[in-house]
């Protein structure tokens, strides 16, 4: 199959069947999305339909040949998955919902989607928003994240296969702020991270005094 037959396609287990993720920003879907994907889990008898971590959903097991067939009934974009580069912002509901929000999440979260989802890097990476310091949004385990308080957001974040906690680099700050840190991490990151190197790995070796100087000044 080609690449393009196979766009966004994970292989499985099975080294025979794949998995396709659609994007859901923010994790927010319509009924015309669910409808979609329903539809086509039916007409192309996938097996697994499985919510990712990320506030996404994972159809699972599908046919080589059916990869493409997929794609064009749902109608939807890709989500990527395994590429170096940026996959997701996932965000909690915040001031929009909830009783303990603090913040806008889904508002920043759309800002920071917007500017930096496909955004080519070094590894694959990821953003979380929390609208509180309850981190639904997971925040300090993602590559960049933050939560809201009172007075604004905190800013911090890391994440990989060896995950590291993030480190606050910014307090109270607005949320054109937390856009202009964002930009100001990912592309000192994408000047001196290796090939393939996740965040968390990136900022061991590097040093975070020297992320923080890098991105404050």
């Amino acid at each position: 199959m080609s690449e393009q037959e196979l766009n966004g396609a994970i292989l499985q287990r099975d080294k025979r069947t794949y998995a396709i993720v659609p994007r859901t920003p923010l994790g927010l879907v319509t009924p015309e999305i669910l409808e979609s994907i329903a539809r086509a889990a039916r007409k192309f008898d996938i097996p697994i339909i499985k919510i990712t971590s990320g506030q996404r959903i994972a159809l699972v097991g599908i046919e080589p040949d059916k990869v493409a067939d997929v794609w064009q009934d749902m109608a939807l974009e890709v989500g990527r998955a395994v590429e170096p580069c940026m996959h997701y912002v996932q965000a909690c509901p915040g001031t929009e919902v909830c009783k303990f929000g603090q913040q806008d999440s889904l508002g920043l979260g759309a800002r920071l989607d917007k500017e930096f989802v496909g955004m080519e890097l070094p590894g694959k990476a990821k953003i979380g928003v929390s609208g509180c310091p309850m981190n639904c949004g997971e925040s300090y385990v993602r590559d960049f994240g933050c939560f809201g308080k009172k007075n604004g957001w905190t800013v911090g974040g890391n994440a990989g296969a060896k995950p590291r906690i993030g480190d606050v680099i910014a307090e109270d700050v607005s949320d054109d702020e937390v856009v202009a840190l964002a930009a100001k991490y990912f592309d000192y990151y994408k000047a001196n991270a290796k090939p393939k190197e996740r965040t968390s790995k990136f900022v061991n070796r590097v040093g975070i005094e020297e992320v923080k100087k890098a991105i404050l000044c």
